[in-house]
């Protein structure tokens, strides 16, 4: 019932407090039974059609329903609280698969699962309540911490360490090696990549994202960082905490992110680069110098009509001459001037 909610949640119910909500919905396809959520006016219309028998909305946007509603400061958010109390995650189930490979001085808690075809390398540890999916490989001396969560076929590479909580999805590798190679005689030479993956607690990680060890010192991924699918993090690279990156989304070695960073979809930061904490990295924006500031940065060259854009980019190639023609011509008024 949305008075539960309320007690649970906060905010304050405006209607029906007796009205029961048993999932999440979007305004456009809730029905009864759902509860939907209002963060844009833009979506004004959506809710005055909405068939949703409750709907979360700002406390400005009282009046513009009907339908009971649950007032707040941030609907969105609120909403994200009230999908999480709807939908809490799967118990796990304590137990060893038959199927699973344990090699000696591996430490399974008794309270984790080990799904079918895992294999636990010597001296890992998984903590207690946690959860390997089918197909996993967990490195020698890997340890896994209380709670955490791998999805079925999740590498992790030995002497990594995930911290208490964390939620890795299908398909991650966690500590292959990081692209160290010195050139010899025209041939290259890979330098050994001794350091691990440190990852802290809180941290969600997306399908298919690499995260490379160190070379020498670790790669660090603090705590409560959210990384989305198929991200590219090099080795020795350090992640500040709470920095959440959009999918495909790439940061070479030796990169320091702050912390409470966002980078959008296929942002690019080069090696050896630093971004203070609170910096906002566009999507598809590449980043070529270290960014001491907080604040939101771009660099993504604006849509075009192809034609239009092919104009543009031909006057940018030329840009230095026109500068200096542009000089020429402003020094040549300013002699007329004179003469005048």
């Amino acid at each position: 019932m949305l008075a539960e909610i309320v007690e649970r949640l906060g905010g304050e119910v405006v209607g029906n407090p007796e009205v029961t909500v048993s999932q999440v919905a979007t305004l456009e396809s809730a029905g009864p039974g759902d509860i939907a959520f209002l963060a844009q006016g833009r979506y004004l219309p959506q809710l005055r059609a909405t068939r949703a028998a409750a709907v979360v909305v700002a406390h400005a946007q009282q009046d513009a329903t009907s339908v009971p509603r649950i007032l707040c400061n941030d609907p969105y958010l609120y909403f994200a609280r009230v999908s999480a109390l709807l939908n809490p995650p799967q118990e796990v189930e304590a137990g060893v698969h038959a199927s699973a490979v344990i090699e000696p001085g591996a430490r399974i808690a008794a309270s984790a699962r080990i799904g079918p075809g895992c294999h636990i390398g010597r001296g890992a540890e998984v903590g207690e309540g946690a959860c390997i999916a089918a197909g996993c490989t967990i490195g020698d001396e890997t340890r896994i911490g209380e709670a955490s969560r791998l999805f079925p076929s999740v590498v992790v590479y030995e002497r990594c360490v995930i911290g208490r909580r964390a939620v890795v999805h299908s398909g991650v590798v966690i500590g292959a090696d990081g692209f160290g190679m010195a050139l010899d005689a025209g041939q290259w030479l890979k330098i050994p990549q001794i350091g691990r993956v440190i990852i802290g607690d809180d941290v969600e990680i997306g399908a298919n994202t690499t995260i490379d060890r160190g070379a020498m010192d670790d790669t660090v991924i603090e705590d409560g960082v959210k990384l989305d699918n198929q991200i590219q993090i090099g080795h020795n690279v350090r992640v500040g905490a709470h920095t959440a990156m959009a999918g495909c989304v790439g940061i070479a070695g030796s990169a320091r992110i702050g912390r409470h960073c966002t980078l959008g979809g296929g942002a690019i930061v080069l090696g050896h680069i630093e971004l203070a904490d609170g910096v906002h990295i566009s999507a598809g924006t590449l980043v070529t110098k270290s960014i001491i500031r907080p604040g939101t940065y771009t660099g993504v060259y604006p849509l075009q009509e192809n034609r239009s854009w092919s104009r543009t980019a031909v006057l940018l190639r030329n840009i230095d001459q026109l500068e200096v023609r542009i000089r020429m011509l402003e020094r040549m008024v300013a002699d007329l001037h004179a003469k005048e």
